[in-house]
């Protein structure tokens, strides 16, 4: 994961204006510790902190079309860019970077290619012939971007808030699935998937296109030349993610270059949930796994670096982040450069306990999408700047666009969760690699219940953190906290210690306003906190806030749930069971 910054149409054209932008590109170099570059043009500078995963030797940027009159610093990985290359057969490339392919597209179809690339990425193109400039975001914004504008008339981009907050008036987190073209000096919307109108789809779910989907999401995400790994944490997301890769891992080229045994890391406080699980996981697939372990008061000292690092004051991003800060911290020492993790599915499959009490499938469908519609501003932005913060890549193959589109193109009313037809959350997801003949994990850990990261590391955790913030935040603190935060002001001790630390890194309005708020129960958005009048009264991020779901666990599914004791069928699921559905179905949509 790289570190990107541009800056166009400066006031001052001088050596000391280009000294400028290498020193607050340098607040970069976490992101990309593996070499810099700079393009100079005019008015017009480009910046690059390179993490390189491919192409090591030859993809040191900015990048360049062949005449040089392109110009482009790109921050991502573009996975299908060998079928684009093949496309361009006109075009000489001059590295083997998949990044270099975004120029040449940019020469063969203006603006409009941007759909084209598959992949995540966030990147700055000039045009020199005409001094026009572009930039663009990965459809979920799974990288960072920042746009911001100084008083001299400058327009700036960045992969992080701290390298434009001191220079820019005014900054914004640039959306995801967006373009913005100074010809028109707009913003408009590339990622225009048939979801995204939050109008309720009505596919049959076809358990096997899923999984394979979520199959072709993960090979394509093994293109790397540095060693990798697999966060695992022993829930069902990330436990997927391993199981599929281990299967895949010997046919793919980098197993040739650095073997086919898989390495798997999971962190948490001694005798933590995730702990117990992921090795069992580790242990089953057969994976060198790597358990790390850290203290409450180790989380607690590094709370002040994640939150320089992440960027946000929200509790829920803050709580997990620090483990895995911590966690990318020991991955780089030990010579892994690249990550893939199970961020998304809870989103896209309504995994949260929360989704327990959604009243109907159109409210749960849109409570999805507005969950991936949001993920730039809390999981993404986690996995992201947290890996990142120690030069680490992080993945995540559940975002993959394709794996997206078929999943959210299911009917809803098969991701309810239904305790009479033996569904619990996600069991789309569960079922669709049910596979009796072959399994992909041990049946419980298939049909573990959820934990939120923050709360599988271990629970007291979180509880170390409230104690800590109220040892530093006193309750006439709290009375005037309105007053002093007017804005998103801090509804508990845990926020406001939280917010402190964040004003004193980022103290311009314009960074309170890229962080998020309103109220939230165990990750909802604040319309699902409507569906249950009691969560009003415990607005707690954490996933213990759905109360009595997550404490009345499914003691009983693997005897009496036919969803999770019988096989998966050449349709993908039990005769019985669908053609139980299938009636519920059916009556849904009569009426």
């Amino acid at each position: 994961m790289c570190g990107i910054l541009a800056v166009f149409g400066v006031a001052e054209v001088s050596l000391a204006k280009r000294a400028r932008i290498i020193e607050l590109s340098r607040r970069l170099r976490h992101r990309g510790p593996d070499w810099s570059g700079i393009h100079c043009y005019q008015d017009c500078y480009l910046a690059h902190q390179r993490l390189a995963i491919v192409d090591p030797t030859s993809g040191d940027q900015p990048l360049y079309n062949e005449e040089k009159s392109v110009v482009v610093t790109v921050n991502g990985e573009i996975y299908n860019h060998e079928e684009l290359k093949a496309n361009l057969k006109s075009h000489n490339f001059q590295t083997a970077s998949d990044c270099e392919v975004i120029a040449h597209l940019y020469e063969e179809y203006g603006e409009e290619f941007v759909d084209m690339l598959d992949g995540m990425f966030a990147f700055v193109l000039l045009d020199t012939r005409d001094k026009s400039f572009i930039a663009a975001r990965d459809a979920i914004g799974i990288c960072p971007l920042y746009m911001g504008w100084g008083l001299d008339g400058s327009v700036w981009f960045s992969s992080e808030m701290k390298a434009l907050s001191d220079d820019c008036e005014r900054f914004i987190t640039f959306p995801p699935g967006h373009l913005y073209s100074s010809k028109t000096g707009s913003l408009r919307r590339w990622y225009n998937p048939p979801w995204f109108s939050e109008s309720i789809p009505s596919t049959p779910y076809n358990p096997l296109l899923l999984r394979q989907s979520f199959e072709k999401a993960i090979i394509k995400r093994l293109m790397t030349d540095v060693p990798f790994g697999v966060l695992l944490s022993g829930g069902l997301d990330s436990s997927l993610v391993a199981s599929v890769v281990s299967r895949h891992l010997a046919e793919a080229k980098v197993a040739a270059q650095w073997g086919n045994k898989l390495h798997t890391f999971c962190i948490g406080l001694k005798g933590s949930p995730d702990l117990r699980a992921a090795k069992e996981v580790a242990d089953y697939l057969g994976t060198v796994h790597h358990e790390l372990h850290f203290t409450v008061q180790e989380g607690i000292d590094a709370l002040e670096e994640v939150i320089y690092h992440i960027e946000t004051f929200d509790v829920t991003t803050i709580r997990a982040s620090t483990p895995m800060f911590l966690m990318s911290r020991k991955i780089k020492s030990l010579g892994v450069k690249m990550v893939l993790s199970g961020e998304g599915s809870d989103e896209i499959f309504g995994g949260y306990l929360y989704f327990h009490k959604a009243p109907n499938k159109k409210e749960f469908h849109e409570e999805t999408c507005r969950k991936i519609k949001a993920l730039h501003l809390y999981d993404c932005l986690r996995a992201n700047k947290s890996t990142s913060a120690w030069g680490v890549e992080a993945r995540v193959p559940f975002l993959d666009k394709n794996f997206i589109n078929v999943a959210m193109d299911i009917d809803p009313e098969w991701k309810m969760i239904r305790r009479d037809l033996g569904r619990i959350e996600k069991w789309v997801l569960r079922n669709a690699f049910d596979d009796e003949e072959k399994p992909y994990l041990p049946k419980h850990i298939l049909y573990r219940q959820k934990e939120q990261f923050s709360d599988g590391v271990g629970y007291s955790w979180i509880d170390g953190l409230k104690d800590h913030a109220n040892e530093h935040v006193s309750d006439s603190m709290m009375m005037n906290a309105s007053f002093v935060y007017p804005e998103n002001t801090p509804a508990t001790k845990e926020a406001y210690y939280y917010r402190t630390i964040f004003e004193k890194f980022f103290p311009k309005n314009a960074a309170r306003l890229t962080v998020p708020g309103g109220p939230s129960v165990a990750c909802s958005t604040a319309k699902a906190v409507e569906w249950d009048a009691t969560w009003s009264k415990n607005l707690d991020p954490s996933g213990r806030a759905a109360l009595g779901v997550h404490d009345a666990a499914y003691e009983d599914t693997l005897e009496k749930s036919p969803a999770s004791a019988k096989p998966v069928s050449d349709n993908g699921f039990s005769p019985a069971l669908g053609e139980s559905i299938v009636k519920t179905v059916a009556s849904a949509t009569a009426v």
